[in-house]
């Protein structure tokens, strides 16, 4: 009988190791969804109605000889899970790819496809109601929802604040913030670097309604409408006693060099849950799949020696709307916004996943 490999998690780097490992072992795929949540093209969704029918794309054709179990992971050990149901599914290699919540309209918690169309559809009647928005966070989601919603409606008032001292963070190049602080400018949007808000707007984040707040530095923004752009949560509450030692105070998990658990011989960490100091992307996804998925088939082939991960150099490509982004990265340097939408793809990879999942 072949080797039981349970992949906990149906994003990016779950359904990644799954297909890459369908023909040599008996691979289920744990996954509340019903169909893979294309975070890359998420702000577009919450712009434009012809996109939010493209953000769901079904598990169905993913895998040839393994399955899809749709249920959630409640108690993950060394040997298995233990799923909402009860049931329980032994493994022989386990690899957690749970990921990460993010505030919406960046991710969504909603499980059912329906339900979750339905309510970017909702986003994208109210961002069309208002005229003055408030964006806190200047990383890459709040400049990129900025560049969505201003390349939709170039009258709409967009304003972003964050308590850095520049947008973005980490070691990436001056000359790309410096560029994307440009475009923004040229659409009207306004940035408040180093300020925070000395309370929260009075109104739930992507529900209407006009408030006005106080800046830590005593000005006053007037709003109709806010999202929360910031707040990465990596998903590792499911952990048992056995493997929980390996989780560190921000949620992430500590991994070996070929991206096993700490302490672990046949456990494996995949994506955003993996403490390798990258951004959590679907590229840094896709690369640690490769790595775990390799790994877990030489273990299977008796092999010795295993694959090292090695991050690369920082890099990053933001998308402002469709014509708009900047990027940067070792290998092409700081780019505009025409390789920038070459990079993502003017369809923002949706084809890319769609055929990877086998529904083309």
């Amino acid at each position: 009988m072949p080797e039981t490999v349970v992949v906990v998690g149906g994003g990016y780097a779950g359904i990644a190791v799954a297909k890459a490992l369908d023909d040599v072992a008996d691979v289920v795929l744990v996954e509340p969804r019903e169909a893979l949540f294309h975070s890359v093209a998420a702000l577009r969704g919450v712009v434009d109605p012809a996109w939010s029918g493209r953000l769901f794309l079904p598990y169905d054709r993913l895998l040839s000889r393994g399955r899809v179990v749709r249920d959630r992971a409640v108690r993950v050990d060394p040997t298995g899970v233990v799923l909402g149901s009860g049931a329980r599914i032994d493994a022989d290699f386990l690899v957690l790819a749970t990921g990460s919540r993010y505030p919406f309209p960046a991710k969504t918690e909603l499980e059912d496809t329906a339900s979750a169309t339905a309510a970017f559809r909702t986003a994208q009647t109210v961002l069309a109601s208002v005229d003055r928005i408030l964006l806190l966070g200047a990383g890459p989601v709040g400049l990129e929802l900025a560049g969505e919603i201003t390349a939709a409606w170039p009258d709409k008032s967009v304003t972003i604040v964050d308590p850095a001292p520049d947008v973005l963070s980490g070691p990436l190049p001056a000359a790309l913030r410096a560029e994307l602080r440009r475009q923004l400018e040229v659409r009207g949007v306004e940035l408040l670097l180093g300020a925070s808000l000395s309370e929260p707007p009075g109104t739930d984040p992507g529900t209407p309604g006009e408030f006005t707040v106080v800046t830590s530095t005593g000005g006053k923004i007037t709003a109709d409408l806010w999202f929360r752009c910031f707040g990465v949560v990596p998903v590792s509450d499911h952990l048992t006693a056995d493997l929980v030692d390996a989780r560190r105070p921000d949620g992430h998990v500590e991994v070996t060099p070929d991206l096993r658990l700490v302490g672990q011989r046949t456990v494996f960490v995949a994506g955003d849950l993996a403490a390798t100091g990258e951004a959590p992307t679907a590229s840094a996804a896709g690369r640690h799949a490769e790595i775990v998925a390799a790994n877990i088939r030489a273990l299977i082939d008796g092999a010795a020696d295993l694959l090292r991960y090695e991050p690369p150099a920082p890099g990053i490509a933001v998308p402002l709307g469709p014509g708009g982004g900047a990027s940067y990265s070792d290998e092409l340097g700081l780019v505009g916004a025409a390789t920038t939408a070459e990079i993502k793809g003017a369809d923002l990879m949706v084809e890319f996943y769609r055929d990877y999942l086998g529904l083309t």
